[in-house]
């Protein structure tokens, strides 16, 4: 097996939520990637295999704080939310990519509700 045990259970869970989960012109898809360091997010369509906006904690002024990994998250679901609303974008499907909704993922999307965001 080239995974080992956690990376190989979230693969198996991202699956069968990529299974409901999939994003239009209408109503794209807000998938989140975390990294040990960083966070991601990026609104894809998935229909044109696209993505429309993206946000992430690399960025400079979000990177140069020194603040806690779950405080970088709320930054940066309130920056995807304001670039998502800049370019027409409403409602979104959330994806989660396999991890559990708590902590830093919880964070991100809580971040992007109050931006403005419907899911």
């Amino acid at each position: 097996m080239a995974y080992n045990r956690k990376t190989y259970r979230r693969k198996r869970i991202k699956m069968r939520v990529r299974k409901h989960v999939h994003g239009s012109p209408e109503r794209p898809r807000l998938s989140v990637f975390r990294s040990n360091r960083d966070i991601y997010a990026q609104i894809i369509d998935d229909q044109n295999g696209v993505t429309l906006v993206s946000a992430s904690s690399r960025i400079a002024e979000i990177n140069e704080q020194k603040i806690t990994k779950s405080e970088k998250s709320v930054l940066v679901g309130k920056q995807l939310a304001q670039k998502a609303i800049d370019a027409g974008i409403t409602k979104v499907v959330f994806d989660r990519n396999g991890y559990l909704y708590h902590g830093r993922v919880k964070s991100l999307a809580d971040a992007a509700r109050e931006g403005g965001l419907i899911f």
